[in-house]
């Protein structure tokens, strides 16, 4: 039998921390990664044009026969999850949601704080996520912009990170909260010293692990889980030339990462051919 394979999207290389994440829960799934690096980020896009781009990647994996689809990316999940979830034929799974409903059940005194890019903290996602769960919950949210280039550049244990850490997570820590949610894709390669800063009260929860649990509960309940013992095979594909993703992408994955291709998504769509460029 053939079995089909996970899909993961994301505007970069964030989603690949869930990924990491997928591929440690299911070892025996194969995955297929999507990262949108020629129209990175989309959290500056109107949610017209995320959603336009979100429709395009998703079509791209249906025509690669995945069994279900992960929206790895904050901004896609909040503007275009609904709408890919009425229209694929398949489980469409966001990070939002996970992450959300994970801190509801965590946090002991209600105050759950939120941190992640401008764009995911202006769209109020994660805050209303928690309030249609937990409607008590009070949700203190912090933009950490300069936590994506920290995290990409690999300084993830220096003074900088801890300065950068201690001055956004002062007034989280001010407020109170007992559970902090990372809603951002690239936050995980930071949660040592986001945790150094927090102290040991404060649970994080990680949407990457949070998702990859998701994931897992769905394709068993659905009975698309690969049998154990399995191997899953990886493949990677971006939408600009490779060598940052690649850069990068070994960093997040622990020097991991396989052949990455190049896809022309427009030119893909339009002939229904495949038009791949390995790195």
């Amino acid at each position: 039998m053939a079995w089909k394979a996970i899909g993961i999207f994301d505007s970069g290389v964030g989603g690949l921390t869930v990924l990491k994440e997928v591929v440690r829960s299911l070892p025996q799934e194969d995955t297929i990664y999507f990262g949108d690096t020629a129209r990175v980020p989309y959290g500056t896009k109107s949610p017209e044009t995320v959603i336009r781009y979100s429709r395009q990647i998703a079509n791209y994996l249906l025509s690669r026969d995945i069994k279900l689809l992960v929206v790895a990316c904050n901004t896609a999940s909040a503007v275009a999850l609904s709408q890919l979830q009425r229209e694929l034929p398949i489980p469409v799974v966001g990070v939002i949601e996970p992450g959300a409903r994970a801190a509801c059940q965590v946090t002991r005194s209600g105050k759950v704080g939120v941190i992640g890019t401008a764009g995911t903290i202006g769209s109020s996602a994660y805050t209303k996520a928690i309030k249609r769960i937990n409607p008590d919950i009070e949700v203190v949210t912090k933009a950490c912009p300069l936590f994506v280039p920290l995290a990409e550049e690999g300084w993830v244990d220096n003074e900088v990170a801890r300065l950068a850490a201690r001055i956004y997570l002062e007034e989280l820590k001010d407020q109170n909260v007992d559970t902090l949610v990372l809603g951002c894709t690239h936050y995980p390669i930071l949660k040592d010293v986001i945790a150094e800063v927090m102290g040991p009260d404060v649970a994080l929860v990680d949407s990457a692990e949070q998702t990859a649990i998701t994931v897992a509960r769905i394709l068993s309940e659905s009975h698309l889980l690969r049998p154990d013992g399995e191997q899953g095979n990886h493949h990677y594909y971006v939408s600009d030339i490779p060598a940052g993703f690649i850069r990068v992408g070994n960093r997040f994955l622990g020097g991991r990462l396989g052949d990455v291709y190049q896809v022309n998504l427009e030119q893909e769509l339009q002939d229904g051919g495949v038009g791949e460029e390995e790195a």
